[in-house]
């Protein structure tokens, strides 16, 4: 019965997707009540489902279930093999509820929000695709399905980030988003490689040990699981905007107002921690990994709450608050307080998600606040501290200002070496292609290959 009830959860939201992606692509859109309808019908399936689930296992007392789809790649039976797996335990079943029920109230807030916009039937297609990969990571058990789930996440955030592509400043902050997710993505598939190299397989379970979540044993030891776990905290912190990737959070509240709460304030910031929640048992077997994790965890808190205080925008200002609590969650995991990160990452959710709905008529309700009480509303001081000297509190306000210059030093210390290292491998790769079809070397290929 278990596996039926997760054949449900997992197939419902490719439905939506493929039934909305396939009318769109013969030119035959489905009208707004339509779509909503689709929606909210799959969202109601998965969410009873999951509940079920949820039932069946409490009233069994199982704490682990999985259901395998086979080997969609098998190279090597022994040494490499791709297999599709999904586990509903005490980790996966809670996000998958909360998953199911913040994204169907805010898809009917969408409904309402985008009403005969232009747009409407492409973000419902991104929004499908999201919860796909939402429930793909969130049920993964194996990396390579998270990594599945992982990209479907990365490239619907990407796409209505740009999805008012008629001005320019949404595709470039859609495409700056998209270039720090691909980052933080490699580290993601060398993590992946590694852990093939030593497992000569992805299931978690290999290298979290068998017994259920959270009381799984790590089989690697010293430094393979400082390996694996490293890169896998250099790719949550670029999922989550952790210290040092914060500064594309603001890029990313150019989308419309429901993907901003469901993406940066509900569920896809906190996959990172997520993630870290799945591979804890790596913590166990490496001190210098959980410390690691504490640190960047605090460090990020303290630097999201200062930066949070001097925004400008409301949205700005929630989403560095976001990664404050997100923050604070990665500390807690570090600590290994493993169902406080839990309940703290279900809590924080729900709330931002309410927060940045309810943005974008914040100024209206201030100004009727003060209608009502015939005067100004008093405004706390921006010190900071304020037992410190004038200029120290000076240096602490402009650092904050300015979002840590993480946005600069990325540009100077990531992107531009980057940038610079694939247009040297172009210009290799067309001298080698002129050589072997014997053309003659074109004089003007570096200018133009670094105007490019």
């Amino acid at each position: 019965m278990v596996h039926f009830l997760g054949f449900i959860v997992v197939t419902c939201p490719i439905i939506t997707l493929a039934i909305l992606g396939l009318m769109g692509l013969f030119g035959k859109p489905l009208d707004e009540a339509s779509v909503d309808r689709l929606t909210k019908i799959n969202v109601l399936l998965g969410l009873s489902a999951s509940l079920t689930i949820l039932g069946v296992m409490l009233w069994t007392g199982s704490r682990f279930e999985s259901i395998e789809f086979g080997n969609f790649v098998n190279l090597n039976q022994e040494h490499f093999h791709f297999n599709i797996k999904f586990v509903f335990d005490r980790l996966s079943i809670p996000m998958t509820v909360m998953s199911f029920v913040l994204v169907g109230v805010i898809g009917s807030f969408a409904n309402v929000y985008l009403h005969r916009d232009a747009g409407y039937q492409r973000f419902f297609i991104f929004y499908s695709m999201f919860l796909v990969g939402l429930l793909f990571a969130f049920l993964a058990g194996t990396i390579e399905t998270l990594f599945l789930g992982w990209e479907l996440v990365g490239l619907s955030s990407a796409l209505l980030i740009a999805y008012f592509h008629e001005r320019p400043a949404p595709v470039q902050n859609g495409q700056r988003v998209w270039a720090i997710y691909r980052i933080a993505d490699a580290s993601f598939l060398m993590a992946a490689i590694v852990m093939h190299h030593l497992s000569y397989e992805g299931e978690f379970t290999k290298i979290t040990g068998s017994a259920a979540w959270p009381d799984g044993a790590s089989s690697l030891e010293g430094y393979s699981a400082l390996l694996v776990g490293g890169l896998l905290l250099f790719a949550a912190a670029g999922k989550s905007g952790l210290i040092p990737f914060s500064g594309w959070l603001p890029r990313a509240m150019e989308g419309p107002t429901p993907s901003s709460a469901v993406f940066y304030g509900a569920l896809s910031i906190h996959l990172g921690a997520y993630l870290l929640m799945r591979i804890s048992p790596l913590m166990d077997a490496s001190p210098l990994l959980r410390c690691m994790v504490i640190t960047l965890g605090v460090s990020t808190a303290i630097f999201a709450a200062f930066t949070s205080r001097v925004q400008t925008d409301v949205k700005s200002s929630l989403a560095y608050a976001s990664v404050c609590q997100v923050g604070i969650i990665v500390a807690e995991i570090g600590c290994g307080f493993l169902y406080v990160a839990l309940i703290h990452m279900i809590g924080h959710a729900c709330l931002r998600s309410l927060q940045l709905l309810r943005a974008p008529t914040l100024m209206r309700d201030y100004k009727t606040l003060e209608n009502a009480i015939g005067g100004h509303l008093s405004h706390g001081s921006l010190r900071f501290f304020g037992w410190l000297p004038q200029r120290w509190e000076s240096r602490i306000y402009r650092f904050a200002l300015e979002r840590g210059y993480m946005d600069s030093a990325i540009n100077e210390y990531l992107v531009r070496p980057f940038r610079s290292l694939f247009l040297f491998l172009d210009r290799l790769e067309q001298r080698w292609l002129r050589f072997l079809s014997g053309e003659a070397p074109k004089e003007n290929e570096s200018n133009t290959n670094g105007a490019a």
